[in-house]
């Protein structure tokens, strides 16, 4: 009776420190797989004693180094591809002793060719790219493109056939800013195009800039214009000339010009903030015609109530490919319209088929 008691006593005491001093380990599995990593899943195997773990994972030149110290036992890590990572696991107690150490296996990831799981992205980018290129290669075999009008746009030869009329000048405004912002890019293009037509007339342009860079780029747009039409002669360095950086002091010279000058057009195109405003009241006080442009939304309003005719947002920036004829920009246009379309087409039925609780729709577009 007491050898049995005592062989229980064994066995009871066994499992008791067993529980209690439970292997620690770690192990590591690849979740995804990516061109610039992979997304590696991490679970601890927990000890009794301890519930703070400090995780550090390997480096080429051997060191461990940590990256997180949690409670957690299940958790997830981004590791390059092509380096042998190994996981380490040290197991602290209440009062911060390592009771315990483990590490994992080491993982070397490789970059996959194809992601199965951004196929759809892969359809809608071939989807996109082959509407674009088929608007292009019709433009390309001179077959009509049809585009929106542009009332804006339309407005541009009338506005400097009256400034020619009149004998006053044109008045060209390509923002404030300078040429790391593609409004800025924008209003240049427009203002080579504003460049040919006043060539054409034999109007005078005059072209006050806010940056230096931007009064280069400008001579050199409007020179090329001007050259392009024939009219190399009336070509002037100073038609395109700078003021001053300061975003207020070149707003009362912008407006010191139109009340000594008086031009019939103003075309304010480009990046706008406080300024618009005072610009366009100058310009609408002295009766001229005026088209603004921006893809700020903040100054949209304002040139919307002071000026005649506003490109808004994506006008802007499509102006070149509708006062041009390259194919290029013309079937880019379209193209785009059509892939919007689509993707409108598509936020519908989404929204018709989640209605009546079918997610088989949405499911197409999921993907990590």
């Amino acid at each position: 009776m007491i050898a049995k008691r005592t062989v229980c006593m064994l066995v009871l005491l066994l499992g008791f420190f067993s529980f209690a001093f439970a292997e620690l380990a770690i192990s590591a599995e690849v979740e995804t797989s990516a061109a610039d990593g992979n997304k590696v899943n991490i679970v601890i195997t927990p000890m009794e004693t301890s519930s703070i773990y400090i995780v550090q994972t390997s480096m080429e030149s051997g060191e461990w180094i940590t990256f997180r110290e949690t409670r957690e036992l299940v958790f997830s890590r981004n590791i390059d591809n092509d380096i042998s990572t190994q996981f380490k696991v040290i197991a602290l107690d209440k009062n911060r002793a390592i009771v315990g150490e483990a590490f994992s296996e080491k993982i070397t990831t490789k970059a996959k060719w194809f992601n199965i799981n951004r196929l759809n992205r892969f359809i809608a980018l071939i989807v996109i790219c082959g509407v674009i290129l088929y608007y292009i290669g019709r433009a390309k075999k001179n077959k009509k493109i049809y585009l929106r009008p542009i009332a804006g746009l339309q407005a541009f030869e009338e506005a400097v056939g009256r400034a020619t009329e009149m004998g006053r000048s044109v008045l060209f405004v390509p923002g404030i800013m300078d040429l790391d912002q593609v409004e800025t890019i924008s209003g240049l293009i427009i203002l080579g195009h504003v460049a040919k037509m006043t060539a054409r007339y034999e109007a005078e342009l005059n072209v006050p800039v806010s940056r230096s860079l931007v009064m280069e780029s400008g001579r050199e747009t409007v020179r090329a214009s001007y050259i392009s039409e024939g009219r190399p002669d009336l070509f002037a360095e100073d038609m395109v000339h700078y003021y001053t950086d300061d975003q207020f002091a070149f707003a009362a010279a912008v407006d010191g010009i139109m009340l000594r000058e008086k031009p019939a057009a103003v075309f304010l195109q480009g990046k706008f903030y406080a300024e618009s405003l005072i610009m366009a009241e100058t310009g609408n006080s002295i009766g001229a015609i005026q088209i603004a442009g921006t893809g700020s939304p903040s100054q949209i309003p304002f040139f919307v109530t002071a000026c005649d005719y506003t490109l808004i947002g994506e006008e802007f920036f499509a102006a070149s490919a509708y006062l041009g004829d390259d194919p290029k920009l013309l079937g880019s246009i379209k193209g785009q319209d059509i892939a919007k379309a689509i993707l409108m087409a598509c936020l519908g039925l989404g929204v018709l088929f989640e209605t009546f609780n079918l997610h088989f729709f949405k499911n197409l577009f999921a993907g990590s």
